[in-house]
């Protein structure tokens, strides 16, 4: 007797235009690769809810900045949590998911973090600065970010607690390091500082993941994809920058053949787990 395949609904916004990167490109490699495994289906993000119930499970992929669509996906968590739904990446995540309200959090608890607020009295918690970086805290991929001077800072207004507010730092660069569940599979970095988005394969150290995991483990999901992004300061320390729990876009495009399908191997043994817990893909 032959086993049906999971029901996977993958959502995704392939007609999201990013900076400097092709999401689409990511997703019709990633699903083309996943049919061999589930029954898949593509929608938008603002569809999922009418239909998400048809499926095993939801898999919250390249969907855009929620602020672009938040009111759809207030809905979406809503019904998820309300029904029981599968969605992937677990809807229990503490960091992006759940706004950037984790960075004030983290800040506080004293954790290698950049340094943020959200209220203009709290600017003398940060350190001086000649310019800060000003975003909102449901932004995404750079979405409504400012870099203002100190100046033009105070004479901003800013309703509190809807922004973050940070020190732009001097970094000698940025590194994400990528897990499926709480397993490493490989780190990136920018090695122009200025060409973010121009990445190479990274050799991460003990040091290096020792810090990514503080966040993996803190942030307690069980199954998912997640992106720490970091920054090299000139003292050779790392500061989170964000934890991406939500949506990481994947850079897979800048990986070696090896290393990407160690990566789609991975991710469809957790889809899988997650999805049917007796069904286990080859």
């Amino acid at each position: 007797m032959s086993v049906a395949r999971p029901r996977l609904l993958y959502v995704t916004d392939l007609a999201y235009e990013a900076r400097g990167r092709r999401y689409c490109d990511e997703d019709i490699h990633l699903t083309s690769r996943l049919r061999a495994h589930f029954d898949l289906a593509l929608c938008h993000p603002g569809e999922a809810t009418a239909l998400m119930d048809a499926f095993d499970a939801v898999v919250v992929r390249n969907s855009g900045p929620v602020l672009g669509y938040r009111k759809e996906y207030e809905a979406f968590r809503a019904h998820a949590l309300g029904s029981g739904a599968r969605v992937y990446n677990p809807l229990t995540g503490k960091a992006d998911m759940a706004g950037k309200q984790y960075l004030l959090d983290l800040t506080a608890a004293g954790l290698p973090v950049i340094p943020t607020v959200d209220r203009a009295e709290d600017l003398h918690r940060l350190p001086a600065a000649d310019r800060y970086v000003v975003k909102p805290k449901l932004g995404a991929d750079s979405f409504g970010l400012r870099v203002l001077s100190p100046g033009r800072l105070a004479g901003t207004p800013l309703a509190d607690g809807e922004f973050l507010i940070q020190p732009c730092v001097d970094l000698v660069h940025e590194v994400s390091f990528y897990f499926v569940d709480d397993d490493f599979q490989y780190a990136l970095h920018a090695p122009d500082p200025g060409r973010r988005w121009e990445l190479a394969p990274y050799s991460a150290t003990a040091a290096d993941l020792e810090f990514a995991r503080r966040f993996i483990d803190w942030n307690g999901l069980d199954y998912g994809v997640q992106r720490v992004d970091a920054c090299r300061t000139p003292d050779g320390g790392l500061l989170l920058v964000e934890l991406e729990d939500l949506n990481p876009y994947l850079s897979l495009d800048a990986l070696p053949e090896e290393a990407r399908e160690a990566f789609v191997h991975a991710l469809t043994k957790s889809l899988g787990r997650f999805a049917q817990g007796a069904f286990d893909p080859a």
